[in-house]
């Protein structure tokens, strides 16, 4: 029997890769966005016809977090969690025949700045400023109300590595001799950035902010685990068990790319670097250290559990490392 997928928010970079998988393995999907191309976010009736019978609901939607946080930009970061959160859940508990697992995105951002220890979904400590409290606010919604025929998992995923990435800058700056590692530093702060808990505090000393990772392929590997674990509920760390620091993975891929020299980017070059392409300091200089406890202890198997082989993966895909050798 051909199974049902929904994915909702899949024109992004995870969900473009679930839909590629689903589709070659044959299953029925049913992709929910803004313009559809299936249902439409404002089409209530067509997205509970769409849960209804589904095997597994996917969310993925919300605005990236790649720009700048401004008035508008936060208030659409979070309406586009929330909305379509909210929309999902609505569409499930409406259903008379709910789908027996929702996954529903999350991030590993949730946690706090971590340099002393690693942070797990039972000793994790979960932090403050606007990411987090977005963060909190997406599962709040998720968990919200009764849904007794329907298992909820928040995927809290690190950052996603894969072809088309957030890899794809990094490497871009080795190539032009600029992938040094990313060197927090003092900063001033505006009262309203403050207000605004959009202020990254200086903490983590010469490149060694924590970087939490996964393998697309293993985002993918976990919720294949997920669905077949019906014990596994809640939040549920999506992280390479072995994470490394921000100067490591800046050597490794000057390294794997034939780059010898590699200048660092420290804090005055990365504000001012960040307002001229409209991002956030924060998504580089944030000390991320997670850790998928969870997923360990049910027995999931990583594809990709060490950095060196998933960069080589990815950047084999893109035949980079061929075409950076022979230069």
């Amino acid at each position: 029997m051909t199974e049902r997928i929904v994915i909702a928010g899949a024109s992004g970079f995870v969900g473009r890769y679930l839909e590629q998988h689903y589709r070659a393995s044959g299953a029925e999907l049913v992709l929910v966005g803004r313009a559809g191309p299936d249902v439409r976010w404002d089409d209530a009736a067509g997205l509970r016809a769409a849960v209804t019978g589904a095997d597994a609901v996917i969310n993925l939607a919300g605005k990236s977090v790649n720009c700048r946080y401004g008035d508008a930009n936060r208030a659409e970061i979070f309406r586009s969690r929330l909305e379509t959160t909210k929309a999902v859940r609505t569409a499930i508990a409406a259903s008379d025949a709910p789908p027996p697992v929702w996954f529903n995105a999350s991030t590993a951002t949730i946690y706090r700045h971590a340099e002393d220890r690693p942070m797990t979904e039972s000793t994790g400590e979960l932090g403050t400023g606007f990411s987090v409290n977005v963060a909190k606010a997406w599962e709040r919604e998720l968990f919200e109300g009764d849904l007794p025929a329907t298992r909820r998992v928040a995927l809290r995923m690190a950052i996603v590595l894969g072809d088309g990435s957030a890899l794809t800058p990094l490497v871009n700056l080795v190539r032009f001799g600029l992938g040094g590692p990313q060197v927090d530093g003092p900063w001033f702060a505006t009262a309203a950035r403050r207000n605004a808990g959009t202020f990254h505090e200086f903490r983590a000393r010469g490149g060694r902010q924590k970087f939490s990772w996964v393998h697309i392929a293993d985002v993918l590997g976990a919720i294949e685990f997920l669905r077949a674990r019906p014990d596994l509920v809640g939040p549920v760390n999506v992280a390479a068990p072995h994470p490394t620091d921000n100067r490591t993975l800046m050597a490794l891929l000057r390294r794997l790319l034939g780059v010898r020299v590699g200048v660092p980017a420290y804090r005055w070059m990365l504000e001012l670097g960040s307002a001229a392409i409209r991002t956030e300091t924060e998504l580089v200089l944030k000390s991320r250290w997670v850790e998928p406890e969870r997923l360990l202890d049910a027995g999931y198997r990583f594809a990709f559990p060490d950095l060196e082989p998933a960069l080589r993966d990815i950047l084999g895909e893109r035949s980079l490392l061929d075409a950076s050798n022979a230069r």
